[in-house]
């Protein structure tokens, strides 16, 4: 975590956020003693209680942050929910394929803990878990009884959780640096959503790579497309990628450098299905 960025992004909203810490000295120093006496599990406590304390009685960049902190709540409680009930009843070969997808059900666990407890220590009340339809309303009715179903689902869910995060990181402290210094997930997602596409591709379900191309579904379906559209842009800060500087590099290539991020009503349509009313 990068302290001093987290603090530079929210000066560009609250050019008196040094004062609610009485200094910056004050405020780094305050922060620097979490790395060295702090387990990585209380971090949030920590975290969640000075910005509590230096923001008592306002509005604005707390409540922005506890407001993003439970809508990323709401999308590791499907991804825990998922896991387990996956680990539970999905036929998962034994060996490499199951200790995959037993560590990453514990990344996501820890996930809504570590959300949970972060959300508290700002003085916010953390959403409740949803109750979840895995079958999407029958459009993946064997779920838990196919697993190559089961593998898809999962790429959806952890492909849709990287471009959630990018596109909320983007409304928040004009960078993002408050959400992904909170957080520190989106890059766990990342590697969740390559691995489990490497798995499905192992074992021919679908022509999927670690990354996504375009906005390829991976045979997966129109179902699913809302998840993927977008992924096809191959301009990044105004600038088109394909054929840049005159190198050959297609479309599908420019498309694979970069996730793009999705907007929270997109993200709230596209997990709606999977969420009982």
């Amino acid at each position: 975590m990068n302290f001093n960025n987290v603090f530079n992004e929210i000066e560009k909203v609250d050019a008196d956020v040094y004062d609610r810490f009485d200094t910056r000295r004050t405020a780094m120093k305050n922060f620097a003693r979490f790395s060295g006496k702090l387990a990585l599990t209380a971090i949030p406590l920590a975290l969640g209680s000075m910005f509590k304390k230096a923001y008592a009685g306002t509005t604005g960049t707390l409540e922005t942050a506890v407001e993003i902190l439970n809508y990323a709540l709401t999308l590791e409680y499907l991804e825990s929910e998922f896991y387990i009930m996956g680990l539970a009843q999905a036929p998962i070969p034994a060996g490499a394929a199951r200790g995959a997808i037993e560590i990453i059900s514990k990344h996501e666990s820890a996930h809504v803990v570590f959300l949970t407890n972060a959300i508290k220590a700002a003085g916010g009340t953390p959403g409740a878990k949803p109750a979840f339809d895995f079958t999407a309303g029958g459009a993946f009715a064997n779920v838990f009884t196919s697993y190559p179903t089961f593998l898809a689902v999962a790429q959806v869910f952890e492909d849709t959780g990287v471009r959630a995060y990018k596109g909320r990181a983007a409304e928040l402290v004009k960078g993002g640096d408050l959400l992904t210094a909170a957080l520190n997930i989106h890059s766990v997602e990342a590697r969740h959503a390559a691995h489990i596409r490497s798995m499905r591709k192992a074992n021919n379900f679908g022509d999927a790579k670690p990354w996504i191309t375009g906005k390829d579904t991976t045979g997966i379906g129109s179902a699913v497309q809302a998840s993927y559209n977008g992924e096809e842009n191959t301009i990044q800060a105004n600038i088109q990628i394909t054929n840049i500087n005159g190198m050959a590099i297609t479309a599908n290539a420019a498309s694979e450098a970069f996730d793009e991020g999705l907007s929270k009503d997109a993200v709230l349509a596209i997990v709606k299905p999977f969420i009982k009313a």
